[in-house]
């Protein structure tokens, strides 16, 4: 795990999901609502993550979008955590929890679902 300098600066429950890899409960997150356009950035070390317009409603509790903002915006590991094989997607530049990406996002899109805890993101309006 990738310590950053402002890990001493994040909340308990940011913690807990950034650096230890928890899960925010279903239809509680800050963001899952948003639907302003702008820039999902990761909340432990501001790198940008996730553009707006990628933001769907997957209606699985929590923000979902089809592709990072870039290809290494985002890193991927294999996650064998609780019974199952699940693919983890960290921040790229810090190494933070962000959530998991699944093979049942929208068909005409990627096909893909980053399924994105709120507190592993702030949101940037577009000016």
């Amino acid at each position: 795990m990738n310590y950053n300098k402002n890990d001493e600066k994040l909340s308990p429950e940011l913690h807990a999901i950034a650096r230890q890899k928890g899960t925010e409960r279903p239809f509680t997150g800050q963001h899952l609502q948003e639907k302003r356009a702008g820039l999902f950035t990761c909340a432990v070390c501001g790198h940008a993550l996730f553009d707006s317009s990628t933001k769907y409603d997957s209606g699985s509790g929590w923000p979902s979008f089809t592709a990072p903002v870039h290809t290494h915006a985002v890193a991927e590991h294999r996650d064998t955590s609780h019974g199952m094989i699940r693919t983890e997607v960290t921040c790229s530049q810090c190494a933070a929890h962000l959530g998991h990406v699944f093979p049942d996002g929208p068909r005409d899109a990627t096909g893909l679902r980053y399924c994105i805890n709120s507190l592993s993101l702030d949101f940037k309006p577009k000016a």
